[in-house]
């Protein structure tokens, strides 16, 4: 994982499902984990906002036992209950976040502490003094921060140099959000940052039901945000016109639309391993499967003649609203005031 030096294999157990999983049985979600572990999965990379702290005790279960074997990556930041106090990268919070997942995961050091996302609301500094005072506490082995904006690596690494700085980031990299591929992924490259890919099926688009022809498909995400999901929305019509044409490309290829979409990701050189979420084992089975996907040249060319390197079909899927592009900065336009 990037200059950690650290070994973590080619996927690495995302939580956001488990968590659900967890809110309905704590044993069936332990189980889960076990069972991504058994499959040759080492790497963990698991939110404390994922069900409040439910994946984090999941995950703390399993890794009984055989915690040096696992490399555990925690995000935090996202809102964790109702309280503002309760979220951010500021260092009053963040304190109290790692002293949190210490105890739910069950150990007394966490491998790879990041936020979740950019805080606007804290400075880059205040969060890279407080994550370095984590690591001189031996609290945390090493920190990252998230990928976008990609300039906020680079000022990192100008903020902080030696053991003090970052090694790892986490960005959303799929065939259809390729935007990293020009602005995250050359600043990892020139820093030696691990790079843990998310959301490599685009927050299922890209796990076969999305195909022309076809009703809407049925899943927690599109039951939680419908306007992200819905097959007739105008505006995620491209969307499902590139999913076919993904499709139809994996079907001619012998491959399901996740073994091209996981293998892509897999595929970059600057990727250190791709965050999957799996409900089930049948679905632990289907991502093994997939990162034993090695796809050739003329495949991959083919994806790129489809979605060009570098791009993305919807910004909203890149996984943070970049400052310059929001309203008031495109307008010259201040925000009103309560």
């Amino acid at each position: 994982m990037g200059r950690t030096g650290a070994p973590v294999s080619a996927l690495t157990l995302g939580t956001r499902a488990i968590a659900g999983v967890a809110a309905r049985d704590v044993d069936e979600a332990e189980y889960l984990v076990h069972e991504s572990f058994a499959r040759g999965v080492t790497a963990v990379d698991v939110s404390d906002a994922h069900g409040s702290g439910l994946a984090e005790a999941a995950v703390g279960a399993a890794l009984a036992g055989r915690r040096d074997e696992v490399f555990v990556s925690v995000r935090f930041g996202d809102p964790v209950d109702d309280d503002p106090a309760h979220r951010g990268a500021g260092r009053r919070w963040m304190f109290r976040a790692v002293e949190r997942s210490l105890q739910r995961l069950g150990t007394d050091v966490i491998d790879l502490y990041q936020p979740a996302r950019p805080d606007p609301a804290t400075s880059l500094d205040e969060t890279l003094d407080a994550l370095a005072d984590l690591v001189a506490q031996g609290k945390i082995r090493s920190f990252g921060i998230p990928g976008f904006p990609a300039e906020e690596l680079v000022e990192a690494q100008w903020l902080r140099s030696g053991a003090k700085s970052a090694t790892a980031t986490h960005v959303p990299y799929s065939i259809l959000t390729r935007t990293a591929e020009r602005t995250v992924f050359p600043v990892a490259r020139r820093f030696g940052l691990g790079v843990l890919a998310g959301s490599p099926l685009a927050g299922g688009w890209l796990a076969g039901a999305y195909r022309a022809g076809t009703v809407q498909p049925r899943s927690p995400h599109a039951v939680q945000q419908p306007d992200v999901y819905d097959i007739g929305s105008p505006r995620n019509r491209r969307k499902l016109e590139t999913t076919d044409r993904l499709g139809r490309l994996a079907d001619d290829a012998g491959l399901t639309l996740l073994e091209l979409s996981v293998g892509f990701a897999l595929t970059h050189p600057d990727v250190a391993s791709v965050v999957v979420g799996p409900r089930t084992v049948s679905h632990v089975d289907a991502y093994a499967q997939a990162a034993e996907v090695v796809l050739d040249d003329e495949l991959l060319d083919a994806v790129d003649a489809i979605v060009p390197p570098g791009t993305h079909v919807l910004e909203r899927d890149t996984g943070s609203t970049l400052p310059a592009l929001t309203r008031e900065r495109l307008r010259g336009r201040v925000a009103a005031r309560a």
